[in-house]
């Protein structure tokens, strides 16, 4: 039987979460795990009750805003920031936890990643933000990419 490591499987689950985005220029997915047991999901998208950026418009692409950029000027939430959002609705504790992530966090979701205590982070790819990197690192946190066979 060929099983999938814990990293693969979780980031299955992500790949999985990712396919629930709304977001018109990059589809992000995050799940939060703490010993083995998934805490919290999260996709990109606008918050509960708004309506989706492929219903409105992206209000990026109506500035012209490069990837990785004015951050402020979406609608939407990340992934990671979703997935944190989650877990403190559900009184779930992800301290000590590790973020499974598509994309590498930017600065923004670094700095909720640090304080809410996640150990570790592992992603599929990268994405245009050394501040980010930066932040992560000095806070003890290493990106690790998963690289799959």
């Amino acid at each position: 039987m060929n099983r999938p490591s814990w990293d693969e499987y979780f980031m299955e689950m992500a790949e999985v979460a990712e396919k629930r985005s709304t977001c018109t220029r990059r589809t992000v997915g995050a799940v939060i795990v703490k010993d083995n047991r998934i805490m919290a999901t999260g996709y990109n998208g606008v918050p509960t009750g708004i309506e989706h950026c492929g219903d409105r418009g992206c209000l990026r692409e109506k500035l012209n805003v490069p990837s990785g950029q004015r951050h402020e000027l979406c609608r939407g939430l990340h992934a990671e920031q979703n997935a944190i959002i989650q877990a403190a609705h559900l009184g779930q504790s992800i301290a000590n936890g590790t973020l499974y992530c598509t994309n590498q966090p930017c600065v923004i979701c670094a700095k909720m990643i640090i304080n809410a205590g996640i150990d570790r982070i592992v992603i599929k790819e990268g994405y245009p933000d050394e501040l980010a990197v930066e932040m992560l690192t000095e806070a003890g946190l290493k990106i690790e990419v998963l690289v799959r066979p």
